[in-house]
């Protein structure tokens, strides 16, 4: 694309030449010094001097070592960058960004309501696979608390069997028949679409 191709030294011209187009620098104006433009444009004194030489040279300022570098045209400014009417303006730019900014946000929307779906889907449908273990608390006052997964015939009255304890936050695998249940335990029992709700009702009894 021509944009591209064009060098940084031009591209510094034409962006001077619209500022004085647009009256922010002025005719009769002395414009800054080349160390100044140079931190601005944030590029070195000799592109600065190679993008000034190019508006002299098209008449647009002049520069003289008494009185630096003065604002001669506006009309010849705005002839300058006719040249380069393809090239996109600054507000084409900001209205590309801002179409692509939309876009992306309609996107993270997207794809967050679809994570939301795929979580609420997992949530739902995780006791229907009964290789999926669910994950039942043993909570406060439960009166199966200090008896062991044998002692409560655990999967005679739930259906479910015990594959895990999650306990202080360690994971006990294949806990065993005679592993007991304690006070805020997380159970991973794996069972059929029913042993949740069975597990539950029966952890809840009193």
């Amino acid at each position: 694309m021509q944009r591209a191709q064009i060098p940084t030294y031009e591209r510094i011209a034409i962006d001077l030449a619209n500022r004085i187009y647009d009256g922010e620098l002025k005719e009769g104006e002395k414009i800054y010094g080349r160390s100044t433009l140079a931190s601005e444009y944030k590029v070195s004194p000799e592109t600065v001097r190679r993008a000034i030489k190019i508006l002299e040279d098209v008449e647009i300022v002049h520069s003289t070592k008494g009185s630096g570098i003065v604002i001669a045209s506006k009309e010849k400014a705005f002839k300058y960058i006719s040249r380069f009417s393809n090239l996109a303006s600054m507000k084409e730019l900001e209205k590309q960004m801002n179409t692509l900014i939309s876009e992306r946000n309609r996107m993270d929307e997207q794809i967050y309501e679809t994570l939301r779906k795929i979580m609420d889907y997992s949530g739902k449908l995780r006791h229907t696979n009964p290789l999926t273990p669910i994950e039942v608390d043993v909570f406060p006052g439960c009166q199966h608390i200090g008896k062991s997964i044998s002692e409560l015939k655990f999967w005679q009255n739930t259906g479910g069997t015990v594959i895990g304890i999650k306990r202080n936050g360690e994971l006990i695998i294949s806990p065993g028949p005679y592993a007991s249940i304690l006070e805020n335990d997380v159970l991973l029992v794996i069972g059929d679409e029913k042993t949740y709700d069975r597990v539950v009702h029966f952890l809840s009894e009193q």
